[in-house]
């Protein structure tokens, strides 16, 4: 039998964006703790994964094996787009970009990076729970704006996550009310890290 490589384990990054306006400090601790939660699942199942392909026991037709799968792009999912949520906040945000690559892209695909940005907002504004996500689509040259609800789930292939907004209810509800939706969408925008968004285009 092949020696299995040892699972790779992923360790919770830290952020300090105390003092947002609009995002409680108190939602930033339960928002960190959630996403330390899928680190520590993502861990947990990459660990017994790896023994059950140790042992042999890596059949498409094994129940657990295949659920231990598919849990696993849910965890990973949760815990990488949490990633992309924190990194582009800022505590202290500079105006959106009036020119530039990402400025360009948007204005090439919405008529304007207002008309994007609205859109993204609009989509944010939507309904239910999930993520507001900007993609890069490198083959098309362009963004496109998306709504996922599970994480796992409507991820667009060969495309790049630009700007990331969480949408579930434990980024927004210790703040506002559910009606409230578009204050939190309003706070969110005032933080974005525009140069971290930029940086992330191909």
């Amino acid at each position: 039998m092949t020696a299995q490589l040892a699972p790779k384990q992923y360790t919770p990054k830290k952020w300090d964006l105390s003092g947002l306006q609009g995002i409680s400090d108190d939602t930033l601790q339960i928002h960190f703790g959630l996403y330390e939660g899928y680190v520590k699942n993502t861990n947990t199942l990459n660990e017994r994964l790896s023994e059950l392909r140790s042992g042999g026991k890596n059949s498409g037709a094994d129940p657990a094996f295949a659920e231990l799968v598919r849990r696993l792009g849910w965890e990973f999912n949760g815990m990488r787009l949490h990633e992309y949520y924190f990194d582009n906040l800022t505590k202290n945000p500079k105006n959106a970009p009036g020119n530039g690559k990402l400025y360009d892209l948007a204005g090439s695909s919405f008529g304007s990076f207002e008309n994007w940005k609205k859109d993204f907002a609009a989509i944010g504004a939507m309904r239910g729970i999930g993520w507001a996500i900007a993609f890069e689509d490198q083959a098309s040259n362009s963004l496109v704006n998306i709504w996922i609800g599970d994480h796992n789930i409507n991820e667009l292939a060969g495309c790049e996550p630009i700007l990331v907004m969480d949408l579930w209810e434990h980024a927004f509800l210790r703040d506002y009310k559910p009606a409230e939706k578009s204050k939190y969408i309003e706070a969110f925008l005032a933080h974005v890290d525009w140069d971290v968004a930029a940086k992330r285009l191909t």
